[in-house]
């Protein structure tokens, strides 16, 4: 009888119930502070406003820390289903989708389940993740394996005309992600795999080097020079600022939107290690027992190199989140599909790998349905939606949230404790207010004694302010 393990009917229906607990979560999170909730506000007021040039983190403030591919697409995603958290990050497990339709190739040209590497990809925590959350990262990676499997099918003996072309639309593309980081974390492996294995002859031929970076400039150009002509400034800030000194300074001083991720030199093997559980580790000892056949093998070393390289290049950098890890995940699914048919307990490797996916599902339908989410996710949305209308006047004192902004559809304001007090001196107008706990004493007690507590959770609480007759 044919294991369950060899079956491509097994991963097939593995991989859609993965990405139905994906979907399921997309849907019932809500958007969470900090970064979350902000890109989601940045794709939001694009929509709203329609000003697709300019991605804008509050009306009338640009935000020039990334390229607008991840806004376009869940702009695009709000603009046709409305203001909700599926809509917002559906764009983002629809590229993963796309990704593990990209590697089953692989596993197939060895005779193994077409869907056997899209099923390592989706039980890999860090990609299970960002299958559903609002970052530029998943574009990037999707960008980052385009660009690299391009390159491994132009080289290859009968090789599809499409492919040496579809190198430079990842990179082009990749600018619009995420900016020269697709370049440096593409190039270097692939140079270093031409070095190694003499390649560099064949490359010159099968690649196009004149009309492919046309390509990719006729791709993102045009939206860099609309972004600069648009607001002047950008372009220094963007590639200078975001590119170096951000990458060598966490406390980079000219940050106009981030807040501080330093990290100790190295934290991202840490990221690596935790975040691909458990393949990485399985790799890695693949990798140390093959270790002496590893260069023989042209699709084992490029494999790797493009596995070890942006670990490396984050090694040096102090300004660092796990996110960053995520363009590996696909050579660890690759390697994982050339090296399953050699594995002793593929079946206990299988159910370990579906711990945390279950892991998950079993946390978040309690989470959910018990209120758990409601009081203690770093989110506005259940204060707003349960106590607000659409005519409600809303202010956050100090800082308003990114998750305030986007459930209150841009309306929320901020408001000191000065302003605050001021307002209910002039007793012009009824509102409400939202308040973190921790700084409700900020304000005096007789201005306390004019709000009306409505509704809190753990971190915050929302009041109604009710204007009196005179």
């Amino acid at each position: 009888m044919k294991q369950y393990w060899n079956r491509n009917s097994f991963f097939g229906y593995a991989i859609i119930s993965l990405l139905l607990l994906r979907t399921y979560l997309n849907a019932v999170l809500p958007l969470m502070d900090k970064t979350e909730a902000r890109y989601a506000e940045i794709a939001r007021i694009m929509s709203e406003t329609n000003n697709w040039i300019t991605p804008h983190i509050d009306y009338s403030i640009p935000f020039w820390a990334k390229p607008p591919l991840s806004t376009w697409l869940s702009a695009l995603s709000l603009s046709i289903f409305g203001n909700n958290e599926f809509a917002v990050r559906f764009p983002y497990l629809l590229l993963s989708i796309a990704m593990v339709f990209l590697v089953g190739k692989y596993a197939k040209r060895v005779q193994l389940p077409f869907f056997l590497p899209g099923f390592v990809l989706l039980t890999i925590p860090e990609f299970l993740l960002h299958a559903g959350v609002v970052s530029t990262d998943t574009a990037l990676a999707f960008c980052v394996t385009l660009t690299m499997l391009s390159f491994w099918e132009t080289l290859r003996e009968n090789a599809q005309w499409y492919w040496k072309y579809l190198i430079f639309v990842g990179l082009g593309f990749g600018l619009l992600a995420k900016g020269p980081i697709v370049g440096i974390l593409t190039i270097p492996p692939i140079i270093v795999w031409l070095f190694v294995y003499k390649k560099f002859s064949l490359a010159f031929k099968k690649i196009p080097l004149i009309t492919g970076p046309l390509i990719m400039l006729a791709i993102a150009l045009p939206w860099y020079l609309l972004a600069e002509q648009s607001t002047p400034g950008f372009l220094d800030y963007f590639v200078v600022g975001e590119h170096f000194k951000r990458f060598f300074d966490s406390s980079w001083s000219g940050d106009k939107y981030g807040f501080p991720k330093s990290q100790p030199l190295g934290m991202v093997w840490v990221f690596l290690f935790i975040f691909a559980l458990t393949w990485i580790q399985i790799v890695l000892y693949k990798i140390w027992k093959n270790r002496s056949e590893i260069l023989q093998q042209k699709w084992i070393g490029f494999l790797i190199l493009w596995l070890i390289w942006t670990p490396f290049f984050f090694t040096f950098s102090k300004s660092l989140i796990h996110p960053y890890i995520l363009p590996v995940m696909v050579p660890i699914a690759l390697l994982i599909t050339h090296w399953f048919k050699s594995f002793k307990n593929k079946s206990i490797s299988i159910k370990v790998a579906l711990i945390f996916p279950i892991l998950c599902l079993l946390v978040s339908v309690p989470a959910v349905f018990l209120g758990y989410i409601e009081q203690l996710a770093p989110t506005d949305k259940y204060l707003i939606q349960a106590n607000t209308t659409d005519n409600s006047k809303l202010y956050h004192l100090q800082t308003k949230s990114y998750s305030s902004q986007f459930y209150s559809n841009g309306k929320v304001q901020s408001i000191s404790d000065v302003e605050l007090e001021e307002k209910i001196k002039r007793n012009e107008d009824s509102f409400n207010i939202i308040i973190p706990n921790k700084k409700f004493h900020l304000i005096s007690e007789k201005t306390q004694n004019k709000l009306r507590l409505l509704d809190k959770n753990n971190k915050k609480s929302i009041y109604i302010y009710s204007k009196t007759e005179r």
